[in-house]
């Protein structure tokens, strides 16, 4: 019996031990140029009220010490985010539904979770830091899950010198390596969008997996 639970086990961990683990890190800066997505924030399972499109790009690191010296060095994709904002003086602490698709070159991964907020005072009243967590409801072909975590600044009140974005970390786990092919796709602030769907179709959307 020892002997049997313990080549179960054996096989279990090689079964286990099958899943990929790629990572992805990337910046998102709030852009004109790629704005929300009305029928991705259709899928959010709560209501909606701030929608914000933005562009992806990768970064250059420092080897030495991991510090970031070129922030946006080829646009790699773009993303839609979808949130629900409940207070506008953005206490820190506040945990604030988020649901967000980000097209890679790799494809695109839905992200469901919360922010919360840290700040909004730092560097100076009215600039907003959060962290996201998400989780990864859906990628490409193979991917089982994962997680997409951030460093994010809102900029709400339009301060000069400052803008929305996101430093954004993505660990998925796949049944298989995730192909590569090169992406084909393609306002300042906050803008507050009325919601016109009913609670009821809202509900639907959860109980259907956010659409997904």
């Amino acid at each position: 019996m020892r002997t049997l639970v313990f080549a179960v086990l054996t096989f279990s961990s090689l079964a286990l031990g099958q899943a990929n683990d790629v990572s992805y890190q990337f910046r998102s800066v709030e852009d004109p140029a790629f704005p929300a997505d009305d029928t991705i924030c259709a899928q959010a399972p709560f209501r909606v009220n701030v929608k914000l499109g933005a562009s992806l790009w990768s970064q250059h690191v420092r080897v030495v010490d991991g510090r970031i010296v070129v922030d946006q060095v080829l646009r790699i994709g773009k993303a839609t985010a979808c949130v629900e904002l409940t207070n506008f003086l953005f206490p820190p602490g506040l945990q604030q539904n988020f649901y967000a698709v980000f097209d890679l070159p790799s494809g695109r991964y839905t992200g469901l979770g919360t922010c919360t907020l840290s700040s909004n005072n730092v560097p100076q009243a009215g600039l907003v830091l959060a962290g996201c967590t998400l989780n990864v409801v859906s990628g490409p072909n193979g991917v089982l899950g994962g997680v997409i975590t951030s460093a994010s600044t809102f900029n709400p009140a339009r301060l000069a010198g400052y803008s929305t974005g996101s430093l954004w970390t993505l660990q998925a786990y796949t049944a298989q390596p995730v192909p590569w092919w090169p992406w084909t796709g393609g306002g300042q602030g906050f803008q507050l969008h009325d919601d016109r769907r009913s609670d009821d179709e809202i509900d639907r959307v959860r109980r259907n997996g956010h659409g997904h």
